[in-house]
C-alpha cells in the first residue's frame, strides 16, 4: 500500500508541474532560509559552552553611580577577587584578566615589531581555572613569576615556531622585556577569549594598585565548588561596600557611611553574570570581545518561524484550490471504494514527498548561500553534514513540515462527497475560501512587518550616518603607535603639518570613536565632601586637539602652546557642566582637581568649554568630559585636506620610515572607526533586508497560484464578459481587486504590530529617530505593488484568451 502511495503521489505530483514547482520551490525556499538562520542561532547559544566546568563560573559586575556618573561594569576592582576568596568558602577558584588592547612584540634579537592584537594581563590561575589545553610549559605555574607570557598556538608559530619558544626573550612597545614560559592551544571561535593572543603576568599590569577599590580594571571570574548555587554569594557581594568599599573610601572622605553613600545618591551593585550568558545577555561599557545580543536571536528566530510558515501557507493555499483539478478523482476514489483514511494518507504523502524534495533543494540552496550569509554574519560557520543529529532533525523537520502543511489539504478534500462533485465537476463543491483568504492575509501581514522592520532600521543607520556628532570624522587619518617613533614623536607630528594636503593634526590616544578611556573623580575647589564629586572622563591631549577635530568653543578659548599655565588648564563639555551646577560663562574660571586625599591637592583652571559631542555609541548619553594637556601620544591624528588619499598616506608613510625604521605603520580612517561601531546594526539590517526578500518572493509565489487557480476557476466567466464587451482592463481588475482587498487587511494588520516591536527595538538608542508616517506608507505601497504585479500577470494572461476557447468546452 505504501508504495502504491509513493507511487500515485509522484504521478500526481509530474502531472501538475506548475503548481509542483511552486510547491516546492516555495517550500525549499523557507526551510533554506530557516536552515541558515537556525545554524547562526546555534552557533550563538554555543558560545563558552567548551570550558570545562563552564556551569560553575561567573562573572563579577558592578553598576557604578558616583558623582553624577552611572555606569554599568563588567569589570571590578583589584581587591574583589581576593575578598571574594577568603569570605565564601563556596567560591573554588578566582581569576583575573586585564585588557591591555594592541601591543607592539618582537623577539629581543630583531628590530622590526609585530603588532599582536588584544593582549591581556592575567593571574596564574587563568589556565587550570579554564582548563585550557597547554602545548608547552606547565600550566600551574606559567604565569607565576614576573614579566613572564604565554602564548596562543597562532601568535607562537607567527614569532619562532612552537617548539621553539620555552625561555625567548619578547619586547613589548619596545620597553619591556618578558620571558616566554607556555604556549596554548588557540581558543575556539565562540569562546569569549577569541580574540586573544598572548597573555602576560599580572604583577607585570602598569596600573596594578594593590588594594585600591577605586578603579574597575579586572575581568574577575569566579568557579563555585560543585555543591554551590550562586545564590550562596549573593550576600557576601552585598557586603562588599560595607566591608572593604566605606572603609577605604574613608581614607579621603572621613565622615562617610554606608548610610551617607546611599543617601547622596551614589551606589554600587555587585552582581554574578553565568559565564555562558555573557556574550547574549551581557551589554557593559566594557567587554573583554564583542558581544552578541538576546534580542536579535529572538528577532531571528521569529523570522525563521515567519519563513518556514509562509512556506506552508503556500503549499496550503496552494493544495486546496488545486483541489478543482482533484475534485472528480476523490468522487471517483471514493465511488470504487475508497475510505476517507485511505484519501488521508494518499494525500499526506504527496506533501510528504514534496516536503522531502524541498529539503534537498533546501540544502542545495543553503550551501550555495553559506559564502554569503557568513560574510554577511560575521561568521564561519558550514553545514555539519557528518553530524548524525543534524541529519535526524533535518529529516524529522521535514517529516513534520510534510504533515502539518499536508494535514489541512488532506482532510480538506478527503471530504469531498461524491455525488456532487461527479455532477458539477467540484466547481461549487471545493470551498475553502474563506480558509484560503485568511492565509493570504496572513502571508502579507508578515511581509509587511518584515518590511516595516527593516525600513526602520535602515533609517535609523541613516540618522546615525547624518547625524551632526560634534566632531570632524571626515577624512580623519588615524595613524597608531606614534610613540614606537620615541623621543621623534614631535618632530613627526611637525614634518606631517607641512605637508601640503594636511590641514591639521594631534597627539592623543584619545578619540570620539573606539579607544582608550579613562575616568577621574573630580571635585571643586571648597567642596571636597563625597555629595560634591564629580566622575568625568578625563582625556590627555595636546594644543592642536580641539582645532583638528574641529570641536566647537562655546564659552572660553583654546588652549593655547603661548600661555604656560595652559600645562595646568582644561577644557570640558556641556554635560561636564550640567553635573557641576553652572552654565557656561561662570565656568570659565572655576578650579577642579582629582586630588581626594591630598591636603594640598593640585588644581587645574577651566578655561574653555566645548559642545558637547558623541565620544561613545549614540546608544549611550553623552558623559561629562574634562580635555587637559598630557603626554599620552600613541597616535597621531591627522586632518587631510585632498581626496587624494593614498598619496597623502604614502607620504605620510615615508615620513615614518624615516623617524621609525622597521616599525609598523599602523593606521585608519576615524570615519571607518565610527562605522565599525554599529557593524551589529548593519548585519542585522542587511539580514532583515535579505529574509525580507524572501517572504515576500514566498507570497508571490501562493499568490501566482491562487491567481492562475482563479483565473482558471473563472474562464467561463471571463468569457462571457468578453463576449458582452468587457475590455482586457476591466476583466484584469475584477480578476485583481479581490486579491487586494486581503492585501490590504493584512497591511492594516501588520502596521501596528510592526510600530510597537520597532519602537521597542529603537528604545536601545539614547539618540533614535522617530517612528514616521512615510515607513509605512512606503511599506503598504511596496506590499500592495508586489501583489499588482503577482497577480496581473495572471490576469491579463485570463484575460487575452480567445473566448471562443473558453466557452467552446467545459
Amino acid at each position: 500500500m505504501l508504495k502504491n502511495h509513493i507511487k500515485i503521489a509522484w504521478r500526481s505530483l509530474k502531472k501538475q508541474p506548475f503548481f509542483t514547482f511552486l510547491n516546492t520551490f516555495g517550500l525549499a525556499i523557507g526551510m533554506a532560509g530557516s536552515l541558515l538562520i537556525a545554524l547562526y542561532i546555534y552557533d550563538e547559544l554555543s558560545y563558552d559552552t567548551m570550558f570545562t566546568d563552564a556551569d560553575r563560573i561567573y562573572r563579577i559586575n558592578s553598576d557604578v553611580k558616583f558623582g553624577g556618573l552611572a555606569e554599568e561594569l563588567g569589570e571590578v576592582s583589584e581587591p574583589m577577587a581576593a575578598a571574594l576568596k577568603r569570605d565564601c568558602p563556596q567560591i573554588e577558584e578566582v581569576t583575573r584578566i586585564v585588557n591591555s588592547g594592541n601591543l607592539l612584540l618582537r623577539k629581543s634579537d630583531v628590530t622590526t615589531n609585530i603588532k599582536e592584537l588584544n593582549m591581556a594581563y592575567a593571574d596564574s590561575t587563568l589556565f587550570k581555572f579554564f582548563d585550557l589545553t597547554m602545548l608547552v610549559g606547565n600550566p600551574n605555574n606559567a604565569l607565576s613569576n614576573p614579566n613572564t607570557l604565554v602564548m596562543t598556538r597562532t601568535a607562537a608559530e607567527k614569532h619562532f615556531g612552537i617548539n621553539n619558544t620555552m625561555g625567548q626573550k619578547m619586547v613589548i612597545n619596545n620597553s619591556q622585556t618578558f620571558t616566554v614560559t607556555g604556549v596554548i592551544e588557540d581558543f575556539p571561535k565562540n569562546s569569549f577569549l577569541r580574540n586573544h593572543t598572548v597573555f602576560l603576568n599580572m604583577s607585570s599590569y602598569p596600573f596594578l594598585q594593590p588594594g585600591h577599590w577605586g578603579n574597575h580594571n579586572f575581568y574577575t571570574f569566579l568557579k563555585l565548588v560543585p555543591s554551590a548555587q550562586i545564590s550562596d554569594i549573593e550576600g557576601p557581594l552585598k557586603s562588599v561596600v560595607g566591608k572593604y568599599l566605606i572603609p577605604w573610601i574613608q581614607v579621603f572622605y572621613p565622615g562617610m557611611t554606608e548610610a551617607s553613600f546611599a543617601a547622596s545618591g551614589n551606589y554600587l551593585n555587585y552582581s554574578a553574570m553565568p559565564l555562558k550568558d555573557i556574550h547574549l545577555y551581557s551589554n557593559k561599557k566594557s567587554e573583554l570581545s564583542p558581544n552578541g545580543s538576546m534580542q536579535n536571536i529572538y528577532i531571528l528566530s521569529f523570522i525563521a518561524l515567519f519563513l518556514i510558515v509562509l512556506a506552508c501557507v503556500n503549499f496550503m493555499n496552494l493544495s486546496t484550490s488545486h483541489s478543482l483539478k482533484r475534485a472528480k478523482e476523490v468522487g471517483v476514489r471514493k465511488t470504487l471504494g475508497s475510505q476517507k483514511s485511505d484519501l488521508v494518507r494518499q494525500f499526506l504523502m504527496e506533501s510528504g514527498l514534496v516536503s522531502f524534495i524541498s529539503l534537498l533543494l533546501a540544502i542545495g540552496i543553503a550551501m550555495l548561500a553559506m559564502p554569503y550569509f557568513n560574510e554577511l554574519a560575521g561568521k564561519d560557520m558550514s553545514i555539519p553534514f557528518s553530524n548524525p543529529f543534524f541529519w535526524l532533525i533535518l529529516i524529522g523537520a521535514a517529516a513534520i513540515l510534510g504533515f502539518l502543511s499536508g494535514t489541512y489539504p488532506a482532510f480538506f478534500m478527503s471530504r469531498f462527497i461524491p455525488v456532487k462533485v461527479l455532477k458539477s465537476g467540484g466547481q461549487n463543491s471545493i470551498g475553502g475560501g474563506k480558509v484560503r483568504n485568511a492565509l493570504v492575509v496572513f502571508q502579507f501581514a508578515i511581509s509587511v512587518f518584515l518590511i516595516v522592520g527593516t525600513l526602520t532600521i535602515f533609517q535609523q543607520l541613516r540618522f546615525i550616518q547624518n547625524k551632526e556628532l560634534g566632531f570632524e570624522k571626515s577624512q580623519v587619518l588615524v595613524i597608531n603607535d606614534v610613540r614606537n617613533a620615541g623621543n621623534q614623536v614631535q618632530s613627526f607630528k611637525e614634518e606631517v603639518t607641512q605637508l601640503a594636503q594636511v590641514t591639521n593634526a594631534t597627539l592623543s590616544g584619545y578619540l570620539p570613536t573606539p579607544s582608550v578611556r579613562s575616568s577621574s573623580t573630580y571635585f571643586k575647589e571648597g567642596a571636597r565632601d563625597q555629595e560634591n564629586a564629580i566622575n568625568m572622563e578625563n582625556w590627555r591631549v595636546d594644543h592642536d586637539y580641539v582645532s583638528t577635530l574641529d570641536l566647537e568653543i562655546v564659552a572660553g578659548r583654546d588652549f593655547d602652546p603661548r600661555i604656560a599655565t595652559d600645562s595646568s588648564a582644561s577644557i570640558v563639555n556641556e554635560s561636564a557642566l550640567k553635573v557641576l551646577g553652572i552654565v557656561p560663562d561662570e565656568a570659565i574660571g572655576t578650579r577642579i582637581s582629582t586630588d581626594l586625599g591630598s591636603e594640598n591637592p593640585s588644581f587645574t583652571t577651566i578655561v574653555g568649554v566645548v559642545k558637547d559631542f558623541h565620544f561613545e555609541s549614540l546608544r549611550q548619553p553623552i558623559e561629562a568630559l574634562s580635555l587637559t594637556i598630557g603626554t599620552f601620544s600613541n597616535a597621531l591624528v591627522v586632518k587631510l585636506n585632498t581626496e587624494n588619499l593614498s598619496q597623502s598616506i604614502s607620504s605620510i608613510e615615508q615620513l615614518w620610515n624615516q623617524v621609525a625604521p622597521g616599525q609598523p605603520f599602523d593606521y585608519y580612517f576615524l570615519d571607518d572607526s565610527f562605522n565599525n561601531t554599529y557593524q551589529a546594526e548593519q548585519r542585522l539590517g542587511r539580514i532583515f533586508m535579505i529574509f525580507t526578500v524572501l517572504s515576500i518572493l514566498i507570497a508571490c509565489l501562493g499568490l501566482l497560484g491562487l491567481a492562475a487557480f482563479n483565473a482558471q476557476k473563472r474562464t467561463k466567466e471571463i468569457g462571457v464578459r468578453k463576449v458582452l464587451g468587457a475590455t482586457v482592463s476591466q476583466i484584469t481588475y475584477r480578476l485583481t481587486v479581490d486579491f487586494l482587498r486581503l492585501v490590504g487587511i493584512g497591511i492594516l494588520i501588520a502596521l501596528p504590530v510592526g510600530w510597537f516591536s520597532m519602537d521597542q527595538w529603537l528604545q536601545d538608542f539614547s539618540y533614535r529617530i522617530s517612528m514616521s508616517w512615510e515607513v509605512f506608507v512606503l511599506a503598504a505601497m511596496l506590499a500592495v505593488g508586489t501583489a499588482v504585479l503577482t497577480v496581473s500577470y495572471q490576469s491579463i494572461k485570463a484575460a487575452i484568451v480567445n473566448p471562443v476557447k473558453s466557452l467552446r468546452t467545459e
